[in-house]
């Protein structure tokens, strides 16, 4: 080992030692020796610390660890049982909500209609509520909670998690959403509030996504087309959000077809106007079709209705053209189609103008998929997003010292 590589491996405290384990890449002593340059000894008394934090457990021993055929090493496994974490999704006119283990299953779970456009008073007040009785039909307490996700529709100030701009929550420019609904955590389940983390809804999509089924795809790019149009892109396994959270607000790129059509931030010519749920369930009540968003578009769709169908394609090539310029510039393996209108027709017309309008070397290597996880992508996706921040390594240590161990 060189020089340098000792000089890393003796900074690798207990938190970067739980990394190591929890992403597989050393689940042994031997390996976490061999990995960091820590001696046996050291390596010792920082998984001791984590073990009594109860945040590492021994699993069955690893004979593969022991080529020579010596006794087998014991695994260690990160123990996800000692915790949860609570995530929500905010829709414009429904929310889901969940009380997630540290490994993703879904314990508990709740939906119900509640309208974004009611003000961030009413709405993060009811997730307290909610999250009071999953954590009771979970049989956690409150003090076990990790840590709290928020998935909203609008693009998000990553660091301090409040909402710029939004174009369809009114009411919620600038709030401290972190803050609020800790505080509405602390009113219905009675503990202090843990971390609160909010994002995009279709970052944290695409980071559930990625994670759940395309972990080997180094730039992934996922579009949400429901009442409105929004991306998320994760790029070396983090999301991509831009200088102030920003990127991936593709419904409001101006395209020539939607010139006369007024947008909800108040500009003509968007491509949400044009060819998001909202957009279409509009033209579809004008046809006396009636419908209010794009989940009653998704409802048409699954029923086969031919108007909505053939709308879904016209909006799916006009989303398509954007995406040869997404697809171009971002270079992704895996482009994921999702929301309300993710369907045949929409996928159909998609794949019409990306091809067509796109380089061939961009797409060469270029898969076009719809959702493995559906509608339960955003809160999973703020699940795992939480997890990471809470056992981030510099946080790791941060908690041990504070648990005094």
């Amino acid at each position: 080992m060189s020089n340098a590589a000792g000089r890393a491996g003796s900074r690798a405290g207990a938190g970067e030692l739980l990394a190591l384990v929890r992403s597989g890449r050393a689940t042994t002593r031997g390996a976490l020796q061999q990995v960091t340059g820590l001696s046996r000894a050291t390596v010792g008394h920082r998984l001791d610390r984590l073990f009594r934090a109860g945040w590492l457990r021994e699993g069955p021993a690893d004979p593969g660890a022991s080529p020579l055929g010596g006794r087998p090493s014991v695994r260690l496994e990160f123990d996800d049982s000692h915790g949860v974490v609570l995530a929500a999704d905010l829709e414009t006119r429904h929310a889901r909500a969940a009380v997630l283990s540290l490994g993703g299953e879904l314990l508990a779970e709740h939906t119900g209609p509640l309208g974004i456009a009611d003000g961030p008073g009413p709405v993060l007040d009811t997730l307290g509520r909610w999250f009071a009785a999953l954590l009771v039909q979970a049989r956690r307490p409150a003090e076990a909670v990790c840590g709290i996700g928020l998935a909203v529709p609008g693009p998000v100030d990553h660091a301090t998690g409040r909402v710029v701009q939004p174009p369809i929550m009114p009411g919620w420019d600038g709030l401290p959403l972190p803050e609020l609904l800790g505080d509405a955590f602390r009113r219905h389940c009675g503990a202090a509030p843990p971390p609160v983390l909010v994002d995009n809804d279709a970052n944290l999509m695409a980071y559930g996504e990625q994670r759940h089924a395309h972990r080997d795809c180094s730039a992934f790019a996922l579009v949400k087309v429901s009442t409105g149009i929004g991306a998320g892109v994760v790029v070396d396994g983090g999301v991509f959000r831009g200088v102030d959270g920003g990127a991936g607000d593709i419904g409001h790129i101006r395209v020539p077809a939607g010139e006369d059509a007024r947008c909800t931030c108040g500009a003509h010519g968007c491509l949400a106007a044009l060819a998001s749920g909202r957009a279409l369930a509009a033209r579809l009540t004008e046809a006396g079709v009636p419908a209010a968003s794009g989940s009653d578009v998704r409802e048409l769709l699954a029923a086969g209705h031919p108007e909505a169908s053939r709308l879904a394609r016209e909006a799916g090539r006009h989303v398509g053209e954007v995406l040869a310029t997404v697809v171009t510039l971002l270079n992704p393996g895996v482009l994921m189609i999702a929301g309300d209108l993710a369907g045949t027709a929409f996928l159909t017309g998609v794949r019409e103008l990306l091809y067509q309008r796109a380089l061939p070397r961009s797409t060469a290597g270029l898969e076009v998929v719809t959702s493995r996880l559906g509608e339960r992508a955003a809160v999973l996706g703020a699940g795992a997003l939480v997890v990471e921040h809470v056992f981030a390594p510099d946080r790791v240590e941060e908690r041990l010292a504070a648990l005094a161990l």
